[in-house]
């Protein structure tokens, strides 16, 4: 089964789309990374779906989505997505999947709204300690273009008050976490690499209940590039929970 739709969520309308065989099990909602919408998950959607019903969307300004006059800080997303899944009638518990940025979002929608998620992935998601820990181990040139590509949605300031949000935020859930880290980054020295590893495992600390799996062939979209690992990190959180 696959619904499309279109949700009117206070100040705009988002797209999002269904897919699974409504099998009784935790919804999985899915988020891309910063710039990204719902076809980032294209490569993994199809076998995710056989495991329980996938929500996926594009969020505010992204894909087939309307812009939102709402602050692009992660706060204001998560707002927005929880807004969109009451709107859609998607029942928790939800098990939330964030890549890159969307990581930021789930972890923030996983502490606000904690008694409808029963699980947590991240997905190369960005540290919240990310500019000032890791960016200055980068060349000049990429520290630069890292801090130019923030034109599709929101501005650099609001992507640091949403990691600025996520810091305040932060506390012990109590949900399953699994977090997966890309072993194999584009452009990263071995230090980088060997750094960026430690910083997603550090992040296991927000979880009593947590994993951590490297990606070794991966650069930052694992999902494209070893997409079976997001799906038996799926497997595995359905069964656990």
């Amino acid at each position: 089964m696959t619904k499309e739709m279109l949700v009117q969520i206070s100040g705009c309308k988002l797209y999002a789309k269904l897919i699974g065989h409504n099998n009784g099990k935790a919804t999985i909602v899915m988020d891309a990374g910063y710039g990204d919408y719902s076809k980032a998950w294209e490569s993994v959607i199809n076998e995710v779906s056989m495991l329980s019903d996938v929500f996926i969307y594009d969020r505010a300004g992204l894909g087939k989505s309307e812009s939102s006059s709402n602050r692009r800080t992660s706060r204001e997303m998560v707002k927005e997505l929880n807004g969109l899944l009451n709107e859609a009638e998607i029942k928790p518990p939800y098990i939330l999947v964030g890549h890159s940025f969307g990581g930021v979002n789930t972890r923030l929608y996983a502490t606000e709204y904690h008694t409808e998620v029963c699980g947590l992935i991240l997905v190369d998601s960005t540290p919240e300690n990310y500019r000032e820990r890791f960016l200055p181990t980068m060349p000049e040139e990429l520290q630069q273009a890292y801090n130019n590509q923030f034109v599709y949605e929101g501005n650099y300031d609001e992507f640091i008050e949403s990691l600025n949000q996520l810091k305040e935020a932060r506390r012990k859930l109590n949900v399953p976490l699994i977090v997966l880290s890309a072993g194999k980054k584009a452009h990263y020295s071995e230090e980088s690499q060997v750094l960026w590893n430690e910083m997603q495992k550090e992040i296991l600390g927000i979880s009593s209940n947590g994993k951590f799996i490297i990606a070794e062939n991966s650069a930052h979209y694992i999902q494209n590039d070893e997409p079976e690992i997001i799906v038996s990190a799926i497997k595995a959180m359905i069964d656990n929970i």
